[in-house]
């Protein structure tokens, strides 16, 4: 007995010791290859968006665009991917479900893509995870672009979509035995820009060369109340947000309804921006995530991958993403507190510090693999066997996880792909000299274009270098190579004399300064509508000024600003208002 005892407690300690306590966005999927030729004119490259998650039965199921399937995961870390094409032999296509419909109908999933035609099929599953599908309807003729569902408390079933710089999302209930609609399509909303600053189309929401879109619609119910969300201004854009408006009937024409001043989701700064065309979804303990899409755009508009962030609703019922520190390491829901952090709190520890690589391909220069930008990225001038990064944490620091972005340089794929995979290791060293491995993934067979390791003990070093072993296609190209943990300096210092300067003559605007912090690489710009509700965030690397264009003309503004560096955060400064 006492023997048996110790075998269970072995193997229980064993499985805690593995058990990883967060995640990274941009999440790690294996994200296909864009299907259409194209948009390949500049490289080949993986992309999807427009994503959707559902909690069926206690698991999570991940759709998203042009992914040829779905994935499921019980825990939000581990995706398992089921090939599964959704269109018949009458779909003439290339968009193997762009930006897909998912909503839960009793005990059904359901499962639909945008399109103008008549001729889609609505798809229903009681086994998902089994990936068994049947036609709910050959052909569901109310189509939609950007179609999203909405199962009541009462039963009742709406579709919801729109996808316009030029007409409202809309919103109709459908019959939940003929998913015909009853009665016509209700505008829900059209977007303000003249108001709310954030709305306006271009990187610097100026309104370039045309008129803001509106997107993704999708419906949240809580305390009664009906929350309308939808992407917008432009995908392509670092400030693609959602946003949300909130009504007392799940149908807006004949009720009143009111936007949030500000996004409910928005990254407008960081390595990893944007956070538009999602959805919002709870985990098991009734906690919600909110998933979007997050951007690169470089060899193609459509160039994007997708995020996962804690979301919820405040005492007075304002609906809320936490987005600061959103692509550094956070808690997965096993972990996640209520009123609790949103991750752990280890610091970014290579900002731009010194790189050393195996060889360069033309312009893709090493340090572009440390400056924050998913949009820059080094590249070496093979794929082969040996070829390396290295990077100089500077000191002795403290080291937790790692991040390695990979980037598409000269892929050669198209469309979704089976069974390729990422081999490397890597290695760390106190004296660049000696080397002991940390990560050995010379035996993978998965394909990990976001890989994120959580070491299961942290580890003090100054160099950590990757040895590439095998790439499924192209050169070895690496976004960012992000080391998370704490450098075991100082803090910076508190921010002095935030400045926030509002345009007379268009108050949605603003020109903000602060004084420089001399130990800091950047700051979280944090801003609201009152003085207790500073949900949106923007980081802001190497400057001390900001060009702000995301307010509401017609309210008043607080700001509060804390200062980064690799051993930590500042305290906020003061909440500072501007009318």
């Amino acid at each position: 007995m006492r023997n048996i005892l110790l075998i269970l407690l072995f193997f229980s300690a064993l499985g805690s010791k593995a058990q990883q306590k967060t995640y990274c966005n941009p999440i790690n999927v294996d994200y296909g290859y864009t299907p259409i030729e194209d948009f390949t004119k500049w490289g080949k490259h993986r992309a999807t968006a427009d994503p959707v998650i559902v909690n069926y039965k206690g698991d999570f199921y991940l759709f998203s665009t042009n992914q040829w399937g779905y994935w499921h995961s019980p825990d939000m870390l581990n995706w398992k991917f089921e090939e599964r094409k959704f269109l018949r032999p009458w779909n003439k296509t290339k968009d193997e479900l762009c930006a897909p419909g998912v909503g839960i109908v009793g005990d059904t999933m359901v499962v639909f893509g945008s399109t103008y035609t008549k001729n889609f099929t609505l798809w229903g599953s009681t086994d998902p995870k089994g990936n068994k599908w049947f036609p709910l309807v050959d052909s569901l003729e109310i189509g939609g672009w950007d179609p999203s569902f909405f199962t009541d408390d009462d039963g009742k079933f709406y579709m919801y979509n729109g996808s316009s710089n030029n007409y409202p999302m809309y919103g109709v209930e459908l019959d939940r035995k003929t998913f015909k609609p009853k009665g016509t399509r209700t505008p829900m909303y059209l977007l303000e820009s003249w108001r709310y600053g954030w709305q306006r189309f271009g990187e610097y929401m100026d309104n370039t060369f045309l008129d803001p879109f509106s997107e993704g619609a999708w419906m949240t119910k809580h305390n009664g109340k009906y929350y309308f969300q939808y992407g917008a201004p432009g995908t392509e854009f670092s400030g693609y947000s959602d946003g949300v408006v909130v009504g007392s009937k799940p149908l807006f024409y004949d009720t009143q309804f009111t936007p949030q001043s500000d996004p409910l989701s928005y990254k407008g700064g960081g390595f990893s921006r944007g956070a538009g065309h999602g959805a919002t979804f709870q985990d098991n303990a009734k906690n919600y995530w909110h998933i979007s899409t997050s951007i690169i755009c470089v060899k193609n508009t459509w160039e994007r991958r997708m995020g996962i962030w804690p979301t919820g609703f405040d005492k007075d019922d304002v609906m809320w993403t936490n987005t600061a520190f959103g692509d550094y390491p956070l808690y997965l829901p096993s972990e996640r507190k209520e009123n609790g952090p949103a991750g752990p709190g280890w610091m970014l520890i290579n900002y731009k510090k010194p790189v050393t690589v195996s060889s360069t391909l033309g312009s893709f220069y090493a340090n572009n693999a440390v400056d924050e930008s998913i949009k820059t990225y080094w590249s070496a001038k093979t794929g082969n066997n040996g070829e390396w990064i290295q990077t100089d944490l500077g000191s002795l620091s403290t080291v937790n996880a790692i991040q390695i972005n990979y980037a598409d340089q000269d892929a050669e794929f198209i469309g979704k792909q089976i069974g390729i995979y990422h081999q490397y290791k890597i290695l760390s060293s106190t004296d660049g000299k000696k080397w002991t491995i940390l990560v050995d993934k010379s035996k993978n067979k998965t394909d990990v274009p976001h890989d994120y390791i959580e070491l299961e003990k942290p580890v003090k070093t100054r160099f950590i270098k990757m040895v590439n072993i095998h790439m499924p296609t192209g050169k070895f190209a690496i976004s960012g190579l992000r080391v998370f943990g704490n450098g075991n300096g100082e803090k910076p210092s508190e921010v002095k004399n935030l400045i926030v300067l509002r345009t007379e003559k268009d108050k949605r605007s603003a020109y903000i300064k602060w004084e420089p912090v001399d130990n800091a690489f950047a700051y979280n710009l944090y801003y609201g509508t009152a003085p207790d509700k500073l949900y949106n965030c923007i980081m802001i690397h190497d400057f001390n000024e900001y060009w702000f264009k995301a307010m509401d003309s017609q309210k008043a503004y607080y700001f509060s600003i804390e200062a980064i560096n690799e051993n930590g955060v500042s305290e906020k400064t003061a909440v500072k208002k501007v009318d």
